[in-house]
Order: C-alpha cells, then sequence, then structure tokens
C-alpha cells in the first residue's frame, strides 16, 4: 500500500475513495513497511496510549511540582473545580483542560510522556484522545486507532514544515499537535475525511504565528497553559469542521503558510527565551532566581 505522507489531500483522498478512515489504510500501511502483523504495530500504539492514560492520571498529583517550582498543582485544581460543578464549560472542555494540564507538568516534573509529537506539547493528543473515552465514551480502541490518524497528519506536517519550536515557533509545536488532536476528535466522532482535513487547518490557522518563548528556557511558563489552550483549540476546529463549517484555505495550503511564518521569525522569538514572554521583567526575574545572575544570557533589549 502506498500512502503519499507529503499531501494531506492525497491522504484523505485515498481514505475516501477506499471508503474507510484514514486509521485503518495508516496502519495497513505501516504493518507492511515495518514487515510485521497489523496486530503488533497496533499494540505499539496501543502501549504508547496507556502512557499517556497513566501520565494523565499521575499529572493530576495535587503535590505534584518541577524541579523549579515554577509549574505543578495546576491539573488538580482544574480537577477539582470540575468534579465541584465550577466549570463554565462542563466535564468535556473542562476535562480536556485538566489532562492536558496534568500530562504538561508531568513533563514538566520529569515524569514519563509522549511526546506527541513533542515534549512541549505532549499534553493536547492525549487531552483529546482520553477526553473522548472518558466524557464522550468512544472505545479504547478506537482512540487507539485515532492515533494513527493523528500522525499521519503529524508525518505531513513534519515533511512540509517543521514540529519544534526552535525552528518554527510554538505554532510548530501546540500548533502541531492540536492539528493532529483535532483530526483524532472528528474521526472519532464520525467525521468524514474532508472535515479530517477543515478541522487540521483550523487548528493551525488560529495559532498561526505563534511564538515559542519559554521563561528562563525552560518548558514549563508559558508551555503548560498553551498546551490547555491548544486541546481547546482542537475542541473548536473539530466542532466547527463537524458542523460543516470548512475551512477557505486547504490543510496543505496552511502547513505551507506556517513554514514560511516560521522562517520569517526572529530568532528571539524561536526557543532560545530571548524575546516574547521571556524578556519580560517577571521572567528576567524569575530567570535570575532560577539561575543566578551569571547563570547564562541575558534578554536582548
Amino acid at each position: 500500500m502506498q500512502l503519499d505522507y507529503t499531501s494531506l489531500a492525497a491522504l484523505l483522498a485515498a481514505a475516501e475513495a477506499a471508503g474507510r478512515p484514514l486509521s485503518e489504510l495508516v496502519l495497513a500501511q505501516q504493518a507492511e513497511e515495518l514487515e510485521l502483523p497489523p496486530e503488533q504495530v497496533y499494540d505499539r500504539m496501543a502501549r504508547r496510549y496507556g502512557v499517556m492514560a497513566e501520565s494523565a492520571v499521575q499529572g493530576c498529583d495535587p503535590a505534584l511540582r518541577s524541579a523549579s517550582g515554577l509549574t505543578g498543582g495546576g491539573a488538580a485544581k482544574m480537577k477539582a473545580a470540575v468534579e465541584a460543578g465550577r466549570s463554565l464549560t462542563g466535564p468535556v472542555l473542562g476535562g480536556a483542560l485538566t489532562r492536558a494540564l496534568a500530562v504538561s507538568e508531568l513533563n514538566a516534573a520529569m515524569g514519563r510522556i509522549v511526546a506527541a509529537p513533542t515534549a512541549g506539547s505532549c499534553g493536547i493528543l492525549p487531552a483529546a484522545l482520553l477526553t473522548m473515552e472518558q466524557e464522550k465514551g468512544c472505545s479504547r480502541h478506537a482512540c487507539v486507532m485515532a492515533l494513527f490518524t493523528a500522525s499521519a497528519v503529524g508525518m505531513v506536517i513534519a515533511r512540509n514544515a517543521c514540529l519544534a519550536g526552535a525552528q518554527g515557533g510554538c505554532q510548530a509545536e501546540c500548533g502541531s499537535a492540536a492539528a493532529m488532536a483535532a483530526a483524532a476528535i472528528v474521526e472519532l466522532a464520525g467525521g468524514a475525511p474532508a472535515q479530517v482535513g477543515d478541522a487540521v487547518a483550523i487548528a493551525l490557522k488560529n495559532v498561526l504565528g505563534l511564538v515559542c518563548d519559554p521563561v528562563a528556557g525552560l518548558v514549563e511558563v508559558p508551555c503548560v497553559k498553551r498546551n490547555a489552550a491548544g486541546v481547546a483549540g482542537a475542541f473548536v476546529a473539530a466542532e466547527l469542521a463537524l458542523a460543516g463549517i470548512p475551512s477557505a484555505i486547504p490543510p496543505d495550503e496552511v502547513i505551507a503558510a506556517m513554514k514560511k511564518v516560521g522562517d520569517a521569525m526572529a530568532p528571539a522569538l524561536k526557543e532560545t527565551a530571548e524575546g516574547g514572554l521571556a524578556a519580560t521583567p517577571t521572567a528576567c526575574r524569575l530567570r535570575r532566581q532560577l539561575l543566578g545572575r551569571d547563570g547564562g544570557w541575558e534578554p536582548r533589549p
């Protein structure tokens, strides 16, 4: 089986022609390429999903803190708010925010996560899938399969743009993760391949130009909260696409635009911690507290 991972349109057209979810085609192609039975490839993905589920639970520990002390405990607070009925958006989005914070905070605390597609954006895809399973009743099997669709989207983005904040800003990390999550949500909700593409395009468009500006060079502030925003954006994109609202710009063109925007970004806005929020007075004070006055670079004026 031949699948073209340089074009999302080609992948979705193949799924449409086959009358099957994209995940099934990707699983079959990957099994053929790896020369393994499909069941074994599925089991590998299921183990990764298991790690995602574990990290979402562990990250809700109220006592969890990163070594820097900058992050931790946020997921527990969000979880308490949802369980007490204080969430403005209810258990679906409130639960997704909780899980995104949990996984990202666990990463900051050096816990075990799945980088999907990166460690800095690790909370978005797990939060989307686990929320669809736990709040919307999707089967675990369906959620594992949806990971194959998300992975295909990530591969297309990686081949045509990038996934690293150091190369393309946070639009490449949390943006790509949100696009992958949006695609997975649409498939889980029974959306058509074209709607998967619309969701990917909408999710990426909504964060086009997002910079990577980690305070003190740590993947904590504002990264953890951007994971929460990323999963919210994924659900927004999926809702719009499933309602039949198309993206005016095709997903492959949005991906190409993201690359051009990333290439045009100043180095200070691409994970160097020299610009954006990382250069604010408070961020500079935190950096000095954590690293010492002679702890490295000084932000650019």
